[in-house]
């Protein structure tokens, strides 16, 4: 058997299992240290795969911190330390790797953490993978969710799928909301902003990476719950509408199975709403399994690696 046939969750389940470890299911590994939770994770962003090169490089460096922040925002902690490990072909122009670097920075400071070192080796494509340590006074994993839950995400869904096939029109010109869309795929921004709710309230959380369908999957399946979805409620930005309107497409469709949102996907009983946050509610938990939309059983839909 092929891993293209189990593909990158179920290769996930098989080395689990090879394994031993119960602990890996969610978006970062939790260890306790002394009175505190260490959050862990890592994560790779590689050339052809999730960025070209003609990307800005600041991007890239600002996306790669962004994207592991994000794991540990999820689960209720806050950034701290990274190692980064890169890899790049020796031909690659210098300025380059330092423009790299220069987004990453900015990011570290942006998010209140730092970068402590890492490695470099040669490779044909630029890949860069971090390693992220962040620290939470309690952990909220995925495995929380119970029947009687409101179900939430943050900000709005789609927009980073819109982005990336603007990018891929290679247009001369772009409009002032396409170019708003651009960036919320080139720079997505952590939700560091929800870290003290997600601690207080959250009863299951999660970031939403490879889209809204298939991480409600991920969350009904380690929670054991049924997750109902009413599409009438998804939260959907104003470019994202324009972007469907000029092109034709639907962008239900863009909320449900658009990846790399970095939004968060997360569960608590109604009543500890909070109103300063741009959350919203978009379904319910119930007792069962699966994730239905609109009353209709589902199948996981979104990013893939294989």
């Amino acid at each position: 058997m092929r891993i293209k046939e189990v593909g990158e969750f179920g290769l996930i389940e098989r080395l689990k299992n090879v394994l031993s470890a119960e602990i890996i299911g969610d978006d970062t590994a939790p260890v306790k240290h002394g009175k505190s939770t260490l959050l862990l994770t890592t994560d790779t962003m590689t050339e052809g795969v999730h960025f070209l090169r003609e990307y800005l490089p600041e991007a890239i460096g600002w996306k790669a911190v962004s994207v592991n922040v994000s794991d540990v925002v999820a689960n209720g902690g806050y950034p701290k330390w990274i190692l980064v490990s890169l890899n790049v072909p020796e031909e690659l122009e210098l300025t380059y790797v330092e423009r790299i670097y220069a987004g990453m920075k900015r990011a570290c400071t942006f998010y209140n953490c730092e970068i402590l070192g890492g490695n470099i080796s040669k490779l044909e494509k630029v890949s860069i993978s971090l390693f992220l340590v962040g620290e939470a006074e309690r952990f909220v994993g995925r495995k929380g969710a119970r029947p009687g839950d409101s179900l939430f995400v943050s900000g709005t869904l789609g927009d980073s799928r819109a982005g990336l096939e603007l990018i891929l029109m290679n247009k001369k010109e772009y409009e002032p909301f396409e170019l708003a869309l651009i960036e919320r795929h080139l720079r997505p921004t952590a939700r560091i902003d929800y870290v003290k709710h997600i601690q207080k309230y959250a009863n299951a959380s999660m970031d939403i990476s490879d889209g809204l369908l298939s991480d409600a999957w991920h969350l009904s399946e380690r929670s054991k719950v049924r997750l109902n979805i009413n599409t009438e409620k998804l939260p959907l930005s104003r470019e994202l509408k324009l972007f469907c309107e000029k092109y034709k497409k639907n962008p239900l469709e863009y909320a449900l199975i658009g990846g790399e949102d970095y939004q968060l996907l997360f569960t608590h009983p109604k009543s500890s709403w909070n109103p300063f946050l741009d959350m919203t509610e978009i379904g319910s938990v119930e007792e069962g399994e699966g994730v239905y939309v609109d009353g209709k059983l589902t199948k996981p839909k979104g990013w893939k690696h294989f």
